[in-house]
């Protein structure tokens, strides 16, 4: 794999194969961060190829002062968050009450023990349900192992406010984890 400034340079000199690796070094990336904002899949997929073609026309702008995958992240955040202000959704009006709690099935109804297949199919669930800055800060902490300062860079977030979301989302998570499996303690 090429480093990050090597790679930079070849498609600033019109590598076409360069972007591809780009693209391929980062459309997980790209694809998650979409994904944690943007519920319509048409949407997503939209906003991904434009968020690439953001920045193949910012790239030159690029100044190593974060990582690639950091800059190139904070190109997706911003450009879902505006997709959302365009759509008329609020970002930071979600609450955790109405968009987490009552999507969940009565306690009455589950009484059987989960697979481990059958968990993670409901973490993700549950995951997807969280406010969207929640799932968008542990999507970037925990699938794409971002520090706390990324995090900031990315979001625009200051740290505290990112720590603070991880432990709520985490919260949230443990605590549907217990209701839902009926186990006191967890880790």
């Amino acid at each position: 794999m090429i480093d990050d400034k090597a790679l930079v340079s070849q498609v600033l000199s019109g590598d076409r194969l360069a972007f591809r690796q780009l693209i391929k070094q980062n459309e997980r990336l790209v694809a998650h961060m979409i994904a944690r904002l943007v519920d319509h899949r048409e949407d997503r997929e939209e906003l991904c190829q434009d968020v690439f073609l953001k920045v193949y026309e910012k790239l030159g702008e690029f100044t190593f002062q974060s990582k690639l995958s950091t800059w190139i992240a904070t190109i997706a955040y911003r450009h879902g968050v505006n997709h959302l202000r365009k759509k008329k959704i609020e970002v930071s009006e979600i609450t955790e009450e109405n968009s987490f709690s009552a999507h969940f099935i009565s306690d009455d109804d589950v009484e059987e023990k989960y697979s481990d297949q059958e968990i993670n199919i409901l973490v993700l669930k549950w995951i997807d349900l969280l406010p969207v800055h929640y799932k968008t800060v542990l999507t970037l902490y925990h699938v794409d192992s971002m520090s706390y300062q990324e995090i900031e860079s990315v979001t625009g977030m200051p740290e505290g406010t990112v720590k603070n979301y991880l432990f709520r989302a985490r919260h949230l998570l443990k605590e549907k984890a217990k209701k839902y499996l009926g186990k006191e303690e967890l880790i």
